[in-house]
């Protein structure tokens, strides 16, 4: 039987062009710095007086006085009260927030600012039967049980940390240092760091110099920004003279929460003499930042990063935090990292799960909730500039939340294994096979595994 053959005409050529999606670019959002002067503590702030970091250190608001004095009706008395109960009974940092960090809060919802809820908690917001996991600690990812020497946690194999000072020029309620970083506040007696800070630079730098494997190093605190430029200029330029140290990382939210710090001649002076040294001993040095949200990023924020990168930084990158009220849906995380990209010059990088310190699990992502977010976001910024969803596991460092090995999603437990030893596993021939434990948040489990945790803490 003969058969038929059919021609089928080609279609006519299709043009695509852009479709609807669930975030929206280019950005609305305005490009410009938020006007002080709208607030009643800083209604007669020049702009020369904004400007210059000694009057932003001087205007840091340390206690409610401050706070009322900057908003001054603006401020709910609610918020107020729970504030001073959190100082009391909750908080792990005492208050410190620089007039640049103010100016970026909405002074008409300041119960539903993001920037406000991480930096200035309160009561409420603390989640009432489970402020803290069981599973948390003060020092939640062992930083100093891998001490080198005092202040240096060799924690990976090639990377190292050196906590250079205690101290920042503003306090996050939801610091992973909480144990050794700020003031004492009732809940929380700091530790302090034993050896005088000469003799414990020296024996960082002495340490790397005798170990060859390290390559890289994250200088960090506290924050750099309350360093003094001659200080850190100092040890930075005896970093970059050892001859297996590759990569310098310095870190500083104050870039993002004080600006005009890094905006100093003198300050500017320095850095850019280390950048220099720098590239011409062929070590790569870059800055690392830690912002939450786009409203903190202002064109004074962006002014700061250029300078940098007209020095000759590598790169400027950000490490943020994933928080719950604050930058807990894709919508949001997305307009940080485009708000980074094209304004200010930053790198998006990371965001962490937030650490499991005591009293911040109304801040904390189940993993799947972070999970969730990488789906979300992917897609939208270049590859390079696409964040990663990172959870940081006690023992075993920065994983992707996508290279969970096993996860209990009705007791919230995840298992993670590693692949390098540290220090204080020198010996252990089981670190590599090792499954290591990492919580959700107990309020995000079902009832079944929230009754397991109960009864898991009756038994304590």
């Amino acid at each position: 039987m003969a058969t038929t053959q059919t021609t089928t005409t080609p279609a006519a050529p299709r043009h695509v062009g852009a479709a609807d999606q669930p975030f929206h670019y280019p950005l609305q959002r305005q490009w410009a710095e938020p006007d002080w002067r709208r607030l009643p503590g800083f209604k007669d702030v020049t702009q020369a007086e904004w400007e210059n970091a000694l009057w932003q250190r001087k205007n840091t608001v340390k206690n409610l006085r401050e706070l009322k004095e900057v908003f001054g009706r603006l401020t709910p008395a609610t918020l107020l009260d729970g504030i001073e109960r959190d100082q009391k009974e909750r908080a792990t940092m005492s208050l410190l927030v620089p007039p640049q960090m103010l100016n970026t809060m909405n002074e008409k919802d300041l119960w539903g600012d993001p920037v406000r809820r991480y930096m200035l908690p309160a009561y409420e917001e603390r989640h009432p039967e489970w402020p803290s996991h069981p599973k948390a600690s003060r020092d939640s990812l062992h930083e100093a049980d891998m001490w080198a020497v005092e202040g240096l946690t060799h924690r990976y194999p090639t990377k190292v940390l050196a906590e250079l000072l205690s101290t920042c020029p503003q306090y996050c309620g939801h610091c992973t240092r909480m144990d050794l970083v700020g003031n004492d506040v009732p809940q929380v007696e700091k530790h302090r760091f034993t050896i005088q800070q000469k003799d414990r630079y020296s024996q960082i730098l002495d340490y790397l110099r005798r170990t060859p494997q390290v390559r890289d190093v994250v200088v960090s605190g506290g924050d750099i920004a309350n360093l003094p430029i001659g200080v850190l200029e100092g040890f930075v330029s005896a970093l970059i003279d050892i001859p297996n140290i590759k990569d310098i990382r310095l870190a500083t939210k104050g870039l993002m929460a004080i600006p005009q710090h890094f905006l100093q001649d003198d300050v500017l002076k320095g850095l850019e003499r280390l950048a220099k040294k720098a590239h011409a001993r062929g070590v790569d040095l870059a800055v690392h930042t830690h912002v939450n949200h786009a409203n903190s990023l202002t064109p004074l924020v962006g002014r700061a990063v250029r300078a940098l990168l007209d020095m000759g930084y590598r790169d400027v990158r950000n490490q943020g935090v994933l928080l719950r009220g604050v930058n807990d849906n894709a919508q949001t995380l997305l307009e940080l990292c485009f708000t980074m990209l094209d304004h200010a010059k930053i790198m998006p990088y990371y965001f962490y799960q937030c650490d499991m310190i005591p009293n911040a699990e109304h801040w904390r992502l189940a993993v799947h909730e972070a999970q969730q977010l990488q789906h979300d976001i992917m897609g939208y910024l270049p590859g390079f500039a696409t964040p990663r969803m990172v959870c940081d596991v006690p023992y075993v460092g920065k994983r992707w939340v996508n290279q969970v090995k096993e996860y209990d999603r009705e007791k919230g437990i995840t298992s993670w294994t590693k692949n390098y030893r540290t220090g204080i596993e020198a010996g252990d021939p089981d670190a590599l096979t090792r499954r290591y434990e990492y919580y959700d948040p107990v309020y995000t489990l079902p009832e079944s595994g929230q009754a397991w945790w109960r009864s898991q803490r009756s038994r304590v």
